[in-house]
Order: structure tokens, then C-alpha cells, then sequence
């Protein structure tokens, strides 16, 4: 019975913080803003370089959570994004992810490209 009441305090907890603070989406739209000048206006970067400026469009979003938490924290290591995630809140994060994972990805296949490219 005390961890049935231990495990839905913990769980209450996550959800009620998963939840605490919602982003309206035009404040959404303007963080995605910055991310427009490498990634696309459309989250579908068409740079040669994908591999530099990867498209966002399409993708999990826990998975662009997670890049982001990473890039904060030092994990990932890129002096770029760690400056554009250093600012980002937990929410800010969230409703990032969320916002580029809900647009419509250009998926590519390596038809066109050559090994090393």
C-alpha cells in the first residue's frame, strides 16, 4: 500500500510538472524562428550539408527533446546549438520539440548521394 501511494505521488508530481507551464504557440513560432536560419523556415533544411544543419521537420519529438537537454547541458558538443539551447526552459524545450515534430517532414533517400557526401 505505501509504494501504491509512493508511485502516484511520483507520478503526480511528473504530470503535474510536465504540464506546469504551457507556451502559446506564437511565442512558439517566434523561438522557431532562430531556428529557421539553419534548419528552414519549414523545419526541412535544403542545405548540401544535411548532416551540418539536419532537418527538424517530421521528427520525434522526444528525440529533438533530448538533442536540445543535451546540447544545454555540454553533452553534445557544438558552441552553436549549446548557445541556442543554454537559454531554453524545460517548456520552451517541450514545446519545441513538439512544434518541428508536427510539421510535415521531407523525407530523402541516399538515391542521390554519394558515400562521403
Amino acid at each position: 500500500m505505501k509504494f501504491a501511494i509512493a508511485l502516484l505521488s511520483v507520478c503526480g508530481l511528473a504530470c503535474s510538472a510536465a504540464h506546469a507551464e504551457t507556451i502559446p504557440l506564437e511565442k512558439v513560432k517566434e523561438k522557431a524562428a532562430t531556428c529557421a536560419a539553419c534548419h528552414g523556415a519549414d523545419g526541412n533544411s535544403d542545405t548540401p550539408a544535411q548532416s551540418a544543419y539536419p532537418r527538424l521537420a517530421g521528427q520525434y519529438h522526444d528525440y529533438i527533446a533530448r538533442a536540445l537537454h543535451e546540447y544545454k547541458s555540454g553533452e553534445r558538443k557544438n558552441p552553436i546549438m549549446a548557445g541556442m539551447a543554454a537559454p531554453l526552459s524545460e517548456a520552451e524545450i517541450d514545446a519545441l520539440a513538439r512544434y518541428f515534430a508536427a510539421m510535415p517532414g521531407k523525407l530523402d533517400d541516399l538515391a542521390k548521394h554519394e558515400q562521403g557526401n
